[in-house]
């Protein structure tokens, strides 16, 4: 009776012990594995419209919502003001990263995030000159990304403005002067040299979109040149239309200026950018540094037009412009 009693509390310890070792912290290894924290990608913006494209190139890479990765979203909907408070609300959450587009949302990231990693996909200026990165190749710290240069294409846009409507001298820049400091300067730099005479058509908020046209009519501008900041980006699909309404030839950054009824538009493809930084996320949650990461810079530019718009305009885009068109809406 003893020596079983023995045995029986002998194999009870050891299917204990067993027990013990398999659930490790209190539950199986394949247990911990399924109930892990599936990590969260923050993203901060004041525009959207890039982050079907975004989604789309995480799932690419084998990222599925809502199963092995989070994507919590903040959009300040064309304003500056909620960002910071956005982007301390996406730090408490945590993440694992956060998505910035635009200098504003990329500055509140930066003042929020500490040391995660911040991946920017279109910033609108150079990194280096707004103090973001350290250098291009090498950026440092905890941002990289990809930057849209679209200052420093405020010349071109201008200079195929001109050969588009080669009638136009007068030419409205529509533009938030507390976003664009530099992208007039280099307007107005290229325009002595193209013998343009700008007038400034300033908006502040999405109010002044319609009135801006009306502006630009009472000024007797010929054409119109928008730079390119938040508003304008958010609402580029209503200017289109204004600028389609009010019979004015006119040049954005972004393709579905054009297909609302916009007559230009020349930049590089911010979808594509988005799914260039779905690739920086997809890195650095499997390890690697921002710091090594280099910031990219777009290789290919779109250049659209609206044939429709021009018919309706009365305009016949010269031989040179045609050679230059990527994609034509009809």
């Amino acid at each position: 009776m003893r020596s079983e009693t023995t045995r029986r509390q002998l194999v009870l310890g050891a299917g204990a012990a067993g027990l013990g070792l398999l659930g490790g912290c209190g539950r199986l290894p394949w247990q911990g594995q399924s109930q892990s924290r599936v990590p969260a990608v923050g993203v901060l913006t004041s525009a959207t419209f890039w982050l079907d494209a975004f989604r789309q190139g995480l799932r690419d890479r084998g990222y599925v919502e809502g199963q092995n990765l989070v994507i919590e979203v903040r959009s300040a909907e064309g304003r500056e003001e909620p960002l910071p408070d956005f982007a301390r609300e996406l730090v408490r959450l945590p993440v694992e990263v956060i998505v910035v587009a635009g200098i504003p949302a990329t500055r509140a990231a930066i003042a929020a995030a500490g040391n995660i990693p911040i991946v920017m996909v279109a910033l609108g200026a150079d990194p280096v000159r707004v103090g973001f990165v350290s250098s291009l190749a090498r950026p440092g710290a905890n941002v990289t990304g990809l930057t849209d240069f679209s200052e420093r294409l405020t010349a071109k846009r201008l200079e195929l403005l001109r050969d588009a409507v080669p009638s136009a001298t007068r030419v409205g820049v529509l533009r938030n002067p507390a976003t664009t400091a530099d992208q007039w300067q280099e307007a107005l730099g290229a325009a002595r040299q193209l013998g343009l005479d700008l007038h400034s058509v300033e908006v502040y908020g999405p109010d002044d979109l319609a009135t801006a046209f009306a502006v630009a009519a009472q000024q007797q501008v010929e054409a119109l040149l928008l730079l390119v900041d938040p508003l304008t980006v958010r609402h580029q699909e209503q200017l289109g239309q204004l600028a389609l309404q009010s019979h004015q030839p006119a040049i954005h950054s972004v393709k579905g200026f054009v297909a609302a009824g916009g007559l230009l538009a020349y930049g590089p493809s911010i979808p594509d950018l988005a799914i260039r930084a779905a690739t920086y996320v997809d890195k650095i949650l499997k390890g690697t540094k921002p710091a090594d990461l280099p910031v990219e810079q777009p290789m290919t530019f779109d250049f659209v037009a609206n044939l429709r718009t021009a018919q309706a305009l009365g305009i016949t885009f010269p031989r040179e412009i045609l050679l230059q068109i990527t994609e034509v809406i009809q």
